[in-house]
């Protein structure tokens, strides 16, 4: 029996998943897409090579919704997230795109409220909002009704990465993809680009989707803090390159990034540490 996208409203927005050995989670993923109060149009699950019978389970799901709603994309081998995003950047034949990742979900009036303000002001490129860690044990807070639509300042780009991936939607036609060398904070990168060149980024100011781990020491790859960080340096120095960044901006976004970096370590050493002590 196929299972019901819940409302009759459809927004012009392809929602791109890339899927990694992510038969655990993805389920819950979709079935946030199709709770959605305004529907997207295209839903993309792109399998990165997973080996493992993810791709069997996803089109076992996309079975599971109407007919076309959902396609399936089977990468020929594996590249990581950027890559899988781009080849379903290819694929989509609607205005906007969002995206979601396997593991995490969304709260179910996200594209109505993002729809209503990218409406309101069309001059918008990309468009996000807050993330926040829940449990999949515990119960979703109400789904929010309203929002309030604020401009992010070029300022606010060189100080952290405001737009958590599964939280941005953004034009199809916009002239940049995910840089396919980086395995890490390469949204940080293609946000900066955004940003940077002068196309008008915004945030709504509710949670509406959810990470479903902590961001740091959970597991998967935001724990290797040493790594994300080499890649953020990384992201800047190619911004700087590109001439997107002038070089005293780069210095100030470094010395923030130092900051952030031992800020983080410290995070992580007292999450061990509670850790530890639970377990003794």
């Amino acid at each position: 029996m196929n299972r019901e996208v819940a409302s009759p409203s459809v927004a012009p927005i392809c929602v791109v998943v890339p899927c990694y050995r992510c038969g655990a989670t993805i389920g819950d993923a979709v079935a946030s897409i199709a709770a959605q109060t305004v529907a997207p149009a295209q839903v993309l699950l792109v399998d990165d090579f997973s080996n493992d019978g993810t791709l069997e389970q996803l089109h076992f799901i996309s079975a599971n919704y109407p007919r076309g709603w959902i396609e399936v994309i089977a990468l020929p081998d594996n590249g990581g997230p950027s890559r899988a995003r781009n080849a379903g950047w290819h694929r989509a034949r609607q205005e906007y795109i969002a995206f979601l990742d396997a593991d995490d979900t969304w709260a179910p009036t996200k594209i109505e409220l993002q729809m209503q303000a990218l409406r309101a002001d069309p001059e918008i490129a990309l468009l996000a909002h807050p993330m926040k860690v829940r449990d999949r044990a515990e119960a979703a807070p109400p789904s929010p009704r309203t929002a309030r639509t604020s401009i992010v300042p070029r300022a606010r780009l060189l100080l952290s990465n405001p737009f958590p991936t599964a939280s941005v939607v953004l034009r199809r036609d916009l002239p940049f993809r995910f840089n396919e060398d980086f395995r890490r904070v390469e949204d940080f990168l293609l946000w900066g680009q955004i940003g940077f060149s002068g196309f008008r980024c915004a945030k709504l100011d509710q949670t509406l989707a959810y990470w479903h781990k902590a961001n740091y020491g959970a597991g998967g790859l935001s724990e290797d803090l040493a790594a994300m960080h080499r890649a953020g340096r990384q992201a800047r120095l190619e911004l700087l390159r590109q001439g997107l960044v002038t070089l005293p901006e780069h210095l100030f976004a470094r010395s923030v990034g130092l900051f952030r970096k031992a800020r983080q370590r410290l995070f992580a050493a007292v999450r061990r540490w509670r850790a530890q002590g639970a377990a003794s």
